[in-house]
């Protein structure tokens, strides 16, 4: 039975911030309807590069986006353009480099800030190009693309966890209250989602470390949370999803044809 689908991506959020600070999320968990696994980021742990290895299920050393000034259309398929050929609606309101790397490049502001374009892989968006734009008008975006054109894949990608940690470091209460700011956030919408039919993921591309940066191998860097909630989740404990696998996991959700791995013991 095919599925509508939200991943939700909080840039730069570390796994063990996300375990101590998320208790929206891990409520849900708690009362076993929501799972939480670790994934260990692909090399290197920047952002664009992992960008398209979540969207695509391609390592960045095998897609090309290696780091984040490679500004280019991606020349993989994604779930965008896997869920447009099956006939179904996209959506994402995101940082702009995803316009860039499914939609077009370079990204103009004043013709690609809110995008509507049934032709493209993206077909409705709200792109941002500041990293302190705030994470409450970025999932008010989201809604407002949900409650609009009723996408089958909404892609949600706030970045003040990232800001915050790029201007503080890991250890720092500002980037665990920008963590806890988001998971007060989604307390908003996650129900109306879920009561929507919606099944729901929530991860991040990297983590952080002190120096303020991420790039290398460092379980901070690499160590990100995953969350699934929806009545098509399995909530194995015994589950072990990789980052390469979110783009085919959630074309089987979607039940669109796709070519991606999959990690099945996610699901039902």
């Amino acid at each position: 039975m095919p599925h509508n689908v939200i991943l939700v991506v909080l840039d730069g959020l570390n796994y063990e911030v996300a375990r101590h600070a998320m208790g929206h999320l891990q409520a849900y968990a708690g009362a076993g309807r929501a799972a939480l696994y670790k994934l260990e980021c692909e090399l290197p742990s920047l952002s664009r590069p992992l960008y398209e290895c979540i969207l695509t299920g391609v390592a960045p050393i095998q897609s090309g986006i290696v780091h984040n000034h490679v500004s280019r259309l991606s020349n993989q398929r994604s779930v965008f353009h896997y869920a447009r050929d099956a006939g179904l609606t996209t959506a994402a309101a995101a940082y702009h480099w995803i316009s860039e790397l499914y939609n077009r490049s370079p990204f103009v502001a004043a013709r690609d800030r809110h995008t509507r374009d049934e032709s493209l892989a993206i077909q409705h968006g709200h792109f941002y190009w500041v990293d302190h734009y705030p994470d409450s008008h970025l999932f008010a975006d989201a809604e407002s693309l949900r409650l609009q054109h009723a996408p089958n894949f909404l892609l949600v990608h706030p970045m003040n966890i990232d800001d915050a940690g790029h201007k503080h470091g890991l250890d720092s209460a500002p980037y665990r209250n920008s963590a806890r700011s988001a998971d007060i956030i989604l307390a908003d919408y996650l129900q109306g989602w879920l009561d929507a039919g919606y099944q729901v993921l929530v991860t991040a591309d990297h983590g952080m470390n002190n120096d303020r940066s991420h790039n290398g191998l460092l379980a901070e860097e690499r160590e990100v949370p995953l969350f699934v909630l929806g009545d098509a989740f399995s909530f194995n404990p015994d589950a072990t999803p990789a980052q390469t696998q979110l783009c085919g996991t959630i074309c089987e959700l979607l039940g669109v044809p796709h070519d991606k791995p999959v990690c099945r013991e996610l699901l039902k």
